[in-house]
């Protein structure tokens, strides 16, 4: 069956991206006033942060056939983002797509759905968020479309959406609503940092009684 496919947008500015690497999770959230966000999507990679693009990717449940197609319109630093409608009966990735995505600069993957060769995946360093894991392959019919508005462990993703990820989970904004976050984001971390040297210090005297 076809695969839809719809014009990307443009890439998220690459000064953006680089001021959100390494922004927590937690702190986003925070500043979009604690909206609701994807839950249930875990990180199966050894650590480190995701950010980029989004690349939509909608498709059956256990169906893999759009993920193929959308690694053949992917960007350097494109996240392929997937609606899997939430079933882990198939894994809709594994490590050959992991390997042909890394190879081409892709930043990473969401997926609402199932994965496999976990332990590939893990050694490749290349972050991946699934709602689950399950040895069983993907069928390749279709149909499904790209670059269209998904939903993510409950979270509306749209094409061309900043998506941040850390091992809390993960994030997708607008690039203009994140370009306007970075002030309250920016002064939230100063007042954390400076909260936590407090009470480190606080524990540093305590012990030197």
């Amino acid at each position: 069956m076809a695969i839809e496919e719809f014009p990307a947008p443009a890439p998220v500015d690459a000064e953006l991206v680089s001021e959100f690497r390494g922004v927590a999770t937690s702190i986003i959230s925070d500043n979009l006033e604690r909206l609701p966000g994807a839950t249930g999507i875990l990180p199966y990679h050894r650590g480190g942060a995701l950010v980029g693009t989004a690349l939509t990717v909608k498709t059956r449940h256990g169906d893999n056939l759009a993920i193929h197609s959308a690694l053949k319109v992917a960007r350097r630093g494109d996240v392929i983002v997937v609606d899997g409608g939430g079933d882990v009966s198939q894994a809709l990735i594994g490590e050959i797509i992991m390997t042909h995505a890394e190879a081409i600069g892709v930043a990473g993957f969401v997926i609402d759905g199932a994965i496999r060769d976990v332990s590939a995946i893990r050694a490749s360093g290349l972050p991946c968020y699934a709602r689950g894991v399950t040895h069983k392959g993907p069928y390749k019919n279709g149909p499904g479309a790209i670059n269209v508005p998904v939903s993510i462990g409950g979270l509306v993703v749209n094409p061309g959406d900043l998506i941040v990820g850390d091992e809390d989970g993960i994030v997708a904004l607008s690039p203009d609503v994140a370009a306007g976050l970075l002030p309250g984001i920016r002064a939230q971390e100063e007042r954390e940092r400076v909260k936590i040297a407090k009470f480190k210090e606080a524990r540093l005297q305590l012990i030197k009684g």
